[in-house]
């Protein structure tokens, strides 16, 4: 049985993560970037494929926090001897280079108390068992474990080797500190140096209060809107700006299925409505260091856009199992790269459009090239609009016209109308106005079905699906207009669950091409929230939202599907679509219009 998602913990230096349960292993961690090979792999196995335990013999958990704003993680454990909190984070300032390293510290508060460590490092998702060793690191003993051009040392009192693990038993009296550090680095580079831990503690909680205390959040859900942004920066790199769109791969959408995949990569979609999220709440920075990662991506190829890329701007990803990871809940395949990359989306340069409009009427400066290349993303929504297509939800089935992609590009160019008519730029504005005006008809013609009386999920269809939630979002229509009024009940009687959850689409008709199911999309009811709460039904929105943030992880995490029958969180986790789907609906629901 694997551990429930929702028992995890993340970590984050901005430039990778970790995930570590409340038994204290750390289960998922890749280094030296997110989208690395994992170190620890045991999250899609067992700990023969990598683990990292530490935990008080005999104890049990007291309390488990973040320290307000930041990803520092408190963890108190009771003994039968004493108490003892354990601290856990990943540095996010100092000068340490390229390096990354999680650190763990071991504080007794009271009596004494013995630690067991287990130490299992497998590099290469669990795979290559590496030569490890003892050296002299800057005048203290450390392990190190090598394996190709990668190299983690481990710093602190040593565990001893037992078979293909290290594991040790340590005691801490009342007023002692233990701790260890695991370090990456290269394993042909110097070797790392730390001096002073106190410092780099003090320089991380400083890092994350400083980004948090500029969060503007209010209403009933301001707490879970200020983690859901915290989550969002954590999954941005910070040397790029890219933002992944979970740490994860390969956990299930459903338990034991097929439909698993790789999401360690930055998608144009996703991180375009992360920024919009962020500017709503006053953030300019990660909105302008996203552009400069979006320029860089697509310079000079405008012409054979990308639905994803890699976290610095890489275009190939391609998608490959791994055979010896028997995955998570046994759900197979593990999968490496994705697939999807290789797909066109018609709805993707929409978003882009919407989110660097955003930009513009928060005050972010235009520059030359940012428009040029907006120029460049219609001339690609022009060329290829007639284009059958795999959707938002990245069908791997037959191709289709698909409503919710011809709204996004009716989007794409009334974004750079406005631009020209609002803010003085030039560009073909008539023949941006004849395509906007052409795909509404062309909407109502195909999209919309009077017979059900409802917009459908492709043209001609009599099939919805939760994407067309998104339509007033951008403004193609307002949110209590009778098309739209009647599409949300379609909606709610195909797709709601009986415990109120939304499925994205209804899989049963296999047009997806996938074998199996998938749970709700968490994003999907956040959606409907926000409709809810911007068409008049503001009690169904506070009773939904409530349902909603209820199943998120005792740290405010949440995944990017929900399982009312198993009660239990799932796919890749944590998930930026959901939390930012949550922030959006908190806004709803305080009164705030996301489409304005």
């Amino acid at each position: 049985m694997s551990t429930d998602l929702e028992k995890y913990a993340l970590l984050s230096d901005m430039r990778t993560s970790a995930l570590v349960s409340q038994e204290g292993s750390i289960d998922w961690l890749c280094f030296p970037r997110f989208d690395s090979p994992a170190v620890f792999a045991a999250l899609l196995g067992d700990e023969s494929n990598g683990s990292w335990k530490l935990a008080p013999v005999g104890g049990t958990i007291v309390s488990r926090t973040y320290r307000d704003g930041s990803f520092v993680l408190d963890t108190e454990w009771q003994t039968p001897t004493g108490r003892v909190m354990i601290t856990e984070y990943m540095p996010t300032r100092g000068d340490i280079g390229d390096e990354s390293d999680l650190i763990r510290e071991a504080t007794c508060l009271e009596g004494e108390v013995e630690l067991s460590m287990d130490f299992r490092i497998r590099f290469n998702y669990g795979e290559s068992i590496p030569w490890v060793e003892r050296v002299d690191l800057a005048g203290q003993p450390a392990l190190v474990a090598i394996a190709g051009p990668n190299a983690v040392y481990l710093t602190g009192p040593l565990p001893e080797p037992v078979g293909h693990s290290h594991q040790g038993v340590f005691a801490v009296r009342a007023g002692e500190t233990l701790r260890w550090d695991a370090i990456w680095a290269l394993s042909y580079g110097p070797l790392p140096h730390r001096e002073n831990y106190d410092k780099l503690l003090t320089d991380t909680l400083e890092y994350w209060h400083d980004w948090s205390d500029l969060i503007e959040a209010d209403g009933p859900y301001a707490a879970h809107v200020e983690r859901s942004l915290l989550v969002l920066r954590a999954l941005t790199d910070h040397a790029t700006g890219g933002i992944v769109a979970a740490p994860t791969t390969s956990l299930p959408e459903e338990f034991g299925g097929s439909r698993n995949w790789d999401y360690r990569y930055t998608w144009l979609r996703d991180s375009a409505l992360t920024i919009e999220a962020l500017i709503a709440h006053g953030f300019t920075d990660g909105a302008m260091a996203w552009r400069q990662w979006l320029l860089r991506a697509l310079a000079g190829d405008v012409h054979s856009l990308r639905i994803m890329y890699g976290l610095g701007g890489e275009r190939h990803l391609p998608e490959y199992e791994l055979d010896h990871l028997p995955g998570y809940e046994d759900s197979a395949p593990v999968r490496i790269g994705n697939g999807a990359a290789e797909q066109f989306q018609g709805d993707v340069v929409g978003e882009v459009m919407v989110a660097l409009d955003k930009m513009r009427k928060a005050g972010i400066n235009e520059d030359e090239r940012s428009w040029g290349l907006q120029i460049a993303l219609l001339d690609y929504a022009a060329a290829h609009r007639d284009r059958p297509e795999h959707g938002i939800w990245e069908m791997r089935g037959e191709l289709s016209e698909f409503t919710h992609s011809r709204v996004m590009m009716w989007a794409a160019f009334d974004r750079g109308i406005r631009a020209v008519e609002d803010y003085g730029f030039d560009g073909p504005v008539d023949t941006w106005r004849d395509h906007r005006d052409s795909l509404a008809a062309e909407i109502e013609e195909h999209g919309w079905n009077s017979e059900i009386g409802s917009y459908t999920q492709t043209y001609g269809s009599t099939d919805v699906d939760a994407s067309l939630l998104q339509l007033p979002h951008v403004g193609y229509l307002d949110y209590d207009d009778p098309r739209m009024l009647s599409t949300v009940a379609r909606i709610e009687r195909d797709l709601v669950d009986p415990d109120g959850f939304l499925y994205r689409y209804r899989t049963e008709t296999g047009k997806d091409g996938l074998p199996g199911g998938e749970y709700p999309f968490l994003i999907c009811s956040f959606w409907l929230v926000e409709h809810y709460a911007l068409s008049g039904r503001k009690a169904e929105a506070r009773e939904l939202m409530d349902r909603l943030v209820a199943v998120a992880s005792p740290l405010g995490l949440l995944s990017e599907e929900y399982s009312p029958h198993h009660r239990r969180l799932a796919g890749n986790y944590p998930q930026a679509f959901s939390h930012l789907g949550l922030i959006r609906a908190a806004d709803a629901v305080a009164g705030r219009n996301p489409s304005l």
